[in-house]
């Protein structure tokens, strides 16, 4: 049960991280993509029901989670964010070192 709480968040903070390609998301928030945010609660409204509704619980064979198992899938999911933020900020810096070397090879022609 853990493994599939744990799953859904992380594609859920894959999908935020995602807003932007190489933006971070302390500069671009998530409201900016109001349907990203739309789709992201009805997912997550849907792995509560599967939880937390007892027919659907018995269904898929799982158990409703305590604050400690959330604490838990939070601890296991979030470091997607915080890897991807740091590779959008090399990303950032490789391509700010690029455009500079081109900005100095086109004034080097043009000299």
């Amino acid at each position: 049960t853990l493994s599939l709480s744990v799953l859904v968040t992380i594609e859920m903070f894959n999908a935020l991280n995602a807003v932007s390609e190489d933006g971070s998301l302390l500069t671009i928030p998530p409201w900016v993509n109001p349907w990203l945010l739309l789709a992201m609660t009805s997912s997550f409204l849907l792995h509560f029901m599967i939880l937390y509704v007892p027919a659907f619980a018995a269904v898929f064979s799982i158990a409703p989670h305590n604050t400690v198992d959330w604490i838990l899938v939070f601890l296991f999911s979030f470091p997607v964010i915080i890897i991807d933020e740091v590779l959008k900020f090399v990303g950032r810096r490789m391509n700010a070192a690029e455009r500079e070397e081109r900005k100095q090879v086109k004034k080097d022609k043009e000299a």
